[in-house]
């Protein structure tokens, strides 16, 4: 269970750790924009792919005209979503970070592949969904101290309560796991490290010490084949689910501000 709820925080809890942003947020596109359907389909039970993820981004993108510079920031499978949002608009994104990345399957990882069986098994995948939305049903108190014991020791209050609220609903995993599943099989491909290299003075990737999701030898793998890419290693001691801390999201924040100054400063002259 601790493999699977960490994964979890890496496609969601960036987000919902945010939570009053992201409401308010929600709320004031919802009011502008009847496209927006986020509330509906998640009532209609739609399941999102790693495709239409990046389909949704571009088009959003698209509808508020945007004229100013997009600098695009992902964190995991979002830093793969960044790259390709990078692809398809090239006059839009000037700049695009990656934190943690999750670019292409490691293979020696068992974390992965107990994540991959599950998530390309349609039983598994819907017998985990009913379990973890059984424990929706148990008190929040309760619920938080399984959240807290099993894997949040050092989470914040706010990424304890965004866990609580959202993560033991049965729709939320089963979106999960079937973006999972479409993640697992197109990051199986071979990056496509002719347009790194073509793009390589617009990317920058931020790697963990351990981290089977973005390892070290990606790293390395991305000196060799685009070597124009800023590549950082964090060492402070922070994991892959960083925005569950607040020491974690505030250097990491702090680390971003800083290429996108030194970006900026440097596209002035």
């Amino acid at each position: 269970m601790p493999i699977i709820l960490h994964f979890m925080w890496c496609l969601f809890l960036e987000i919902l750790v945010l939570l009053p942003f992201t409401r308010n947020l929600w709320n004031h596109c919802l009011s502008c924009s009847d496209e927006l359907q986020l509330y509906q389909n998640w009532d209609h039970g739609k399941l999102y792919s790693l495709q239409e993820q990046i389909d949704h981004k571009i088009e959003f993108i698209k509808a508020q005209n945007i004229e100013v510079p997009l600098v695009l920031v992902g964190h995991s499978i979002g830093s793969y979503i960044s790259l390709e949002m990078l692809r398809r608009l090239p006059k839009n994104a000037v700049y695009c970070i990656g934190l943690y990345p999750f670019l292409t399957l490691n293979l020696q990882s068992k974390a992965q592949s107990t994540i991959v069986k599950i998530a390309m098994s349609r039983v598994l995948s819907t017998v985990l969904g009913f379990i973890v939305a059984s424990l929706g049903l148990l008190p929040r108190q309760v619920l938080r101290l399984i959240f807290k014991l099993s894997c949040g020791k050092s989470w914040s209050n706010t990424a304890l309560e965004a866990a609580c609220s959202h993560l033991s609903q049965y729709h939320i995993m089963r979106n999960v796991l079937f973006m999972a599943m479409t993640e697992f099989r197109k990051l199986s491909e071979i990056p496509d490290w002719e347009f790194m290299r073509e793009n390589q003075d617009k990317i920058a990737f931020l790697y963990g010490i351990d981290d089977h999701w973005g390892p070290l030898q990606m790293f390395e793998e991305i000196s060799k084949q685009a070597s124009g890419i800023g590549l950082s290693i964090e060492r402070e001691g922070h994991t892959h689910s960083f925005c569950c801390t607040e020491a974690g999201s505030i250097w990491v924040a702090r680390h971003v501000a800083s290429l996108i100054k030194t970006k900026l400063a440097s596209s002035c002259r």
